[in-house]
């Protein structure tokens, strides 16, 4: 029987249309199906055009502290509409980007939504297009990257009406900026949105059912973001369970429990942040006999799918939810089915929260290295004492190292601050060579920057600390 692919990859977010790249890279044969648009979710409605609006938010914010930095504005403003219609633009750009990319390399993209059937060497795709029609497909093999959507408990109300109860579409595309704003979940995208919506002038409460904000982040960190968001004006109520949420004669009406007291808090608009699910569904996947656990598909060391030909890949796949990590099993996945010997999965993987101050992490948190029976040497090094964070008027924050105390492996690093985003990336390549605090202290890092403070946290882990 003759094939029509090499591979078909289902989903044309980071995770798919990288593997589609990466194959045609190899001299594969190959398609990927998109029922919505070239980039997925993170392109289009996540990761970039978020960052988009928090830019925004940002530089409008800092127009009220100009005067720190000696110079002087009349009246700032910012025309909502156009904030929005950046961030489209944005977004419009690199879905435009990805639709280069596939014809660059060859790849045939098929508007449209696809199901699996049994077929070998792997199951069979029938997609049906967007035009009309459908077409039945057979490859090698068959990558599962159809991504996931916002979680909603209907049960409570906690589910995007379009209107007043958003879930992260809806707060990316409004009407109008709301005057005050509930946001339920205080993890990355819960906090990102809070933070673009306080930069505007909304008055924002977030509300998390657990003890602390950012529950997956270091507890010294977590409790550093707190304070400096409170400071920025946003309200917290953690510990704080959501029993209903519903519109009101004005805007919403919240419900929650908290110290055993019952409570109800009202705004504008609420935005719905407490987690996400994966699209497993109407895919023919039990049909296959695929293996489903809580939302995701549960795949091998390879992103095998456990049936032959068939691999998932990012979101899908389950946590975490990030889209580099979602590349990262895409190549190798590509590499995998190419039989090539790709480096296992087992990359350490940062995480970045982009709110006022950014976040980010790679590796154990302190108490995780403790938990794990872990003798360990903590570091920490504030930016009020790094010269370039002076200079820039940007002194809050820290950073934070965990290393093994009887072989000086970095076990995680955690920072918060301006711009720590761009710098996690090199805690992350020293975990991945394996690299000891010995390595990291013989390092040169360049001065004036934000970065020594990740050689100084270094030092500090072992006594050897400079400038504090």
């Amino acid at each position: 029987m003759a094939l029509d692919f090499d591979l078909i990859v289902i989903g044309a977010g980071p995770g798919g249309y990288t593997a589609a790249i990466r194959a045609a890279q190899l001299g594969m044969k190959t398609a990927i199906v998109e029922r919505e648009a070239l980039g997925g979710i993170c392109l289009n409605w996540g990761c970039i055009p978020t960052k988009a609006l928090l830019k925004s938010g940002d530089i409008y914010e800092q127009l009220g502290h100009v005067a720190d930095y000696g110079l002087s504005t009349e009246k700032p403003a910012f025309d909502f509409d156009k904030v929005i219609g950046r961030s489209r633009a944005v977004a419009k750009q690199l879905n435009g980007g990805v639709g280069y990319l596939m014809k660059k390399h060859k790849i045939e993209v098929l508007d449209g939504t696809a199901t699996l059937e049994k077929g070998d060497p792997a199951p069979k795709v029938v997609v049906t297009l967007k035009a009309g029609g459908s077409r039945t497909l057979q490859s090698k093999a068959v990558i599962v990257a159809t991504g996931a959507r916002a979680r909603v408990i209907p049960a409570i109300g906690l589910v995007g009406d379009g209107d007043r109860i958003w879930t992260y579409r809806e707060a990316m595309t409004p009407k109008a900026c709301p005057k005050s704003l509930l946001v339920i979940g205080s993890g990355a995208i819960g906090l990102e949105f809070a933070s673009f919506y306080r930069a505007l002038g909304s008055a924002v409460t977030v509300i998390e059912a657990l003890d602390r904000i950012l529950p997956v982040e270091d507890e010294e960190v977590s409790a550093a973001a707190r304070k400096a968001l409170e400071k920025r004006g946003i309200k917290f109520r953690t510990s704080a369970k959501v029993t209903k949420l519903s519109k009101s004669k004005d805007g919403v009406s919240l419900q929650l429990e908290a110290g055993g007291k019952a409570e109800t808090l009202e705004g504008e608009r609420a935005i719905v942040a407490v987690g996400i699910e994966g699209n497993v569904e109407n895919l023919g996947l039990e049909g296959l006999g695929v293996k489903i656990d809580r939302g995701h598909i549960v795949t091998d060391a390879h992103a095998g799918a456990g049936v032959k030909g068939l691999y998932a890949i990012g979101d899908v796949a389950g946590p975490p939810w990030l889209a580099h990590k979602a590349s990262h099993e895409a190549v190798h996945c590509v590499e995998h089915i190419a039989g090539k010997d790709p480096a296992p999965l087992t990359a350490p993987i940062p995480g970045c929260t982009y709110t006022n101050p950014q976040v980010a992490s790679v590796g154990l948190t302190e108490a995780q290295a403790k938990a794990n029976g872990r003798e360990i040497k903590v570091g920490r090094f504030p930016f009020r004492a790094n010269g370039r964070a002076i200079a820039a008027g940007e002194t809050e924050g820290f950073v934070k190292t965990v290393f093994d105390a009887k072989t000086g492996q970095l076990l995680g690093a955690h920072m918060i601050g301006a711009e720590v985003t761009e710098m996690i990336q090199g805690f992350a390549l020293a975990m991945t060579l394996e690299a000891t605090e010995a390595e990291i202290m013989a390092t040169v890092f360049p001065h004036p920057t934000m970065s020594e403070a990740m050689h100084e946290a270094s030092l500090d882990a072992y006594g050897m600390v400079l400038n504090t």
